[in-house]
């Protein structure tokens, strides 16, 4: 009998002792009970004693980031169409305690708090928001979400929208909008090609016109330039000519002046040459194309070099006061 009680004695004291025994795992974390209570007492990773008998380890789990599969939800958007949304969230446990005592389950908490999210934001949306808006429905999502859940000790992380399928009649009807919508733009890009086209091709003939004006205008302007240039030009040669002459006759007035004075026999050689002067340019004009009958009357030559030889004292009389 006493080996007996040894026996059980034994057994007892291994098993109490291997209950007080307890290992928790990298990035877990355990809540222990006393007699049923919790007294605020924790398991971290690694080896753990507790009091066989009255302990108890009621909760263990992972403080690591998990991720939660949504499963696909039905949904109706603000404008009455159904499409089927699922998502994908991350999160983890910041507090325990929380997640063991705030809420029952709290995996499947979390599931039906992200459905009812998602339903409630799907239906303040447009068919077409919920395709072009996905980034600002994640962070609503995330914003909401986080602030549900952490009365539970939660921390979410991140919110992703996987897929967002309508119904196939819905999904026919956007086929046929967008085959339509490429027509409408590829029509309205062959349009505005065809008038950009005949807008540069106006405003090339137009350009064209006003080059070509232009030119005319300044070829115009040139060619007047030039001609008031060559009558500018002609006028000045004419009177530096006329000049030229009048000086040469200045000059050999003053040089038969001087002669005259010189030499008084030198009047009746003068005298004879305007004589044969005058009667060389009869000569002329009567031999040139355009030939004149001039009478001239042979009484007449004497009282014309009579006056010629009168002139021709002036001059001498003038060179002589000089």
């Amino acid at each position: 009998m006493e080996q007996f009680f040894l026996l059980v004695f034994l057994a007892l004291g291994g098993s109490a002792l291997a209950g007080s025994v307890k290992i928790i795992n990298q990035g877990n974390e355990a809540l222990v009970e006393t007699l049923g209570k919790y007294s605020g007492r924790r398991l971290e990773p690694g080896l753990n004693f507790v009091k066989p008998f009255l302990d108890r380890v009621v909760y263990e789990q992972t403080i690591r980031e998990k991720v939660l599969d949504v499963p696909p939800q039905a949904c109706i958007t603000r404008d009455n169409v159904s499409i089927t949304v699922d998502a994908v969230v991350y999160w983890r446990i910041v507090d325990l305690e929380k997640a063991c005592y705030k809420v029952e389950n709290l995996q499947s908490a979390m599931v039906n708090m992200v459905l009812t999210q998602i339903r409630a934001e799907m239906g303040q949306l447009d068919l077409e928001q919920t395709f072009t808006a996905r980034s600002q429905i994640n962070e609503i999502l995330l914003r909401d979400l986080d602030l549900v859940t952490d009365p539970w000790g939660v921390k979410v992380t991140r919110v992703e929208l996987r897929d967002i399928v309508p119904s196939k009649t819905v999904q026919e009807s956007m086929e046929l909008q967008m085959a339509a919508d490429r027509r409408k733009r590829a029509a309205i890009l062959t349009s505005e090609g065809e008038r950009e086209s005949a807008v540069n091709s106006a405003k090339g003939k137009a350009e064209a016109q006003v080059l070509d004006a232009e030119a005319r205008q300044k070829a115009t302007i040139l060619e007047a330039e030039a001609q008031q240039k060559a009558i500018v030009l002609k006028a000045q040669a004419e009177r530096q000519s006329q000049v030229l002459k009048a000086q040469a006759t200045s000059e050999a007035l003053q040089i038969i002046g001087k002669t005259l004075q010189n030499d008084p026999a030198a009047r009746e050689a003068l005298q004879f040459l305007l004589a044969q002067n005058y009667l060389d340019m009869g000569l002329k004009i009567g031999t040139s194309d355009s030939s004149k009958v001039m009478f001239m009357d042979p009484r007449s030559i004497p009282a014309t070099l009579e006056g010629m030889r009168s002139i021709v004292g002036e001059g001498n009389n003038n060179e002589v006061k000089k």
